[in-house]
């Protein structure tokens, strides 16, 4: 386990041990409340003596509790941020225009989960005529990443910023040889790339993408796709993929 991963665990950690507590004493209380006993501040020894005889007849109910609030708590990040998250960076967008149901890619090109996601995200434009896919560049994964997406989305404001996405992962690991001889086989105006690399917005784009990361999700990683609130991390493939896409239609309906 590398310190990144480490630091990740962790965090995670502190989170389900902070969410479990505050979910067990409501718990505690609510059970003293249903008894007529409602909780006073001198009670705390008994709320706390509930919670563990209630908590060791049912530990099944911890990671249930902690996925539902992590899941809401997803959903109101996603509420409170739909509009910038769904929102394309100049041509970083694939399928309808106008789609019903917008799934959004948050991506590296050093992410190997990433390029095994490529051909699902292809299946499923090609097959859904009503999805818009956006992606979301995320380059947390070393200089590599970082040249590489400010490669793809100065290519984006050319209007290339699939084939530059198709033909990088296609590469392997980005490097800044491998990422110029992309660029150069494309029809690019190579002098405006280079001005946009460290242009204000492609900057500014890069910024969006981490400030937004960090709002729907303090332990962020890639790939995940946010499909209408839903959030989804790693390779989780075509199936999960269309059926969250098919889940936000029916919440849509409701």
């Amino acid at each position: 386990m590398n310190i990144r991963e480490f630091m990740q665990r962790r965090s995670r950690l502190a989170v389900s041990i902070g969410a479990g507590s505050a979910i067990l004493f409501g718990i505690g209380a609510a059970w003293l409340t249903h008894r007529h006993a409602a909780p006073q501040a001198g009670n705390k020894a008994e709320i706390e003596a509930v919670v563990r005889d209630y908590i060791l007849a049912h530990p099944e109910i911890i990671p249930q509790a902690i996925d539902r609030l992590r899941d809401r708590q997803s959903r109101d990040a996603y509420a409170q941020n739909k509009a910038a998250l769904e929102t394309p960076f100049a041509s970083a967008w694939a399928g309808a225009e106008k789609g019903d149901v917008t799934l959004v890619m948050f991506t590296d090109y050093a992410c190997g989960y990433c390029r095994t996601s490529l051909p699902d995200i292809d299946r499923l434009i090609a097959g859904d005529k009503k999805l818009r896919v956006v992606w979301r560049e995320m380059p947390i994964l070393g200089p590599g990443s970082e040249i590489a997406a400010k490669a793809g989305l100065a290519a984006a404001r050319q209007g290339e910023f699939q084939t530059f996405h198709q033909r990088m992962f296609a590469t392997g690991q980005p490097n800044g040889d491998k990422v110029s001889a992309v660029l150069r086989s494309m029809p690019l105006d190579l002098a405006r790339i280079q001005r946009d690399l460290e242009g204000p917005e492609v900057m500014a784009e890069l910024r969006r993408n981490m400030e937004l990361a960090g709002r729907i999700d303090p332990n962020f990683a890639t790939p995940t796709f946010v499909v209408n609130g839903q959030m989804l991390k790693g390779a989780v493939g075509y199936d999960a993929l269309k059926q969250a896409v098919a889940d936000a239609r029916e919440r849509a309906k409701a």
